[in-house]
């Protein structure tokens, strides 16, 4: 095997990923071979344990794409785990506090940036890198993006992206509609989302960091490449099977 490629969000393409709320091997190998950059697993609020996600990763590496894995805030020893199984790189869900931010460097960089602990051996073998040029190049080669869903994430987003080894941003428009809203609405679509993805990204500019962002809809997925996000995850495993079910059936009974 020759080993999976950097992933380089600083190469000024966009890249494109696919999310799942499942974790079955063969869905992973499937989208991964339908053009997506990556596939990201989601740990935080998706129908999967860690032990399954293990087992994607390796299926969709068998496509020549790779894996990411979004994790709930606090569960930064998942994420160690998950670079460990073979993760291009991991999103910290809620990371509203350069505090935060920083438990999460912790767990995903090596020192002198983190403290991630030795013991990569499904990395190794997905990579096909030996020990010392895998540790030479992990904290580079591993992206750690933390998550900016609140109104106070905004408030301390300098500070946040300020800490070293931080990578950059992930943006949940959906938990960052509902927080802007105070409560009362989760449409990504709302004015103050969008005047904080203005704000987000100028930050991101300002430090030299990447953004990336959730995307409902092709419609939303579209605004935010024009915006100027770097990485766009486009709809769920569930969405893509509900769809595809709805359109076939739809064919077949003559409805279109």
């Amino acid at each position: 095997m020759a080993g999976l490629p950097a992933f380089d969000l600083a190469s000024g393409k966009v890249h494109w990923a696919a999310w799942m709320s499942t974790a079955e091997p063969a869905v992973a190998e499937t989208l991964a071979l339908c053009g997506y950059d990556a596939i990201v697993f989601d740990l935080q609020h998706g129908l999967v344990d860690p032990g399954e996600v293990r087992g994607g990763i390796a299926a969709a590496a068998l496509g020549g794409v790779a894996c990411w894995v979004r994790v709930s805030v606090g569960a930064f020893d998942v994420a160690s785990q998950m670079l460990d199984a073979g993760a291009a790189g991991v999103i910290c869900a809620m990371v509203d506090t350069p505090e935060i931010a920083q438990a999460f460097v912790n767990a995903a960089k090596f020192p002198p940036l983190g403290r991630r602990s030795w013991g990569p051996n499904r990395a190794l073998a997905l990579t096909a890198l030996d020990r010392d040029a895998y540790l030479a190049g992990s904290n580079r080669r591993t992206v750690a993006l933390g998550m900016i869903e609140t109104e106070t994430a905004l408030k301390n987003l300098p500070a946040i992206l300020a800490t070293p080894g931080f990578d950059g941003i992930f943006v949940g428009p959906n938990d960052l509609a509902v927080s802007l809203s105070g409560g009362t609405a989760s449409d990504p679509a709302d004015p103050r989302v969008g005047a904080a993805l203005d704000r987000i990204l100028a930050a991101c500019r300002d430090a030299g960091k990447p953004a990336g962002i959730f995307a409902n809809t092709p419609a939303f997925a579209a605004d935010y490449t024009r915006r100027g996000f770097a990485f766009v995850t486009l709809g769920t495993d569930l969405a893509f099977l509900r769809k595809g079910a709805e359109a076939m059936l739809a064919e077949a009974r003559g409805n279109r």
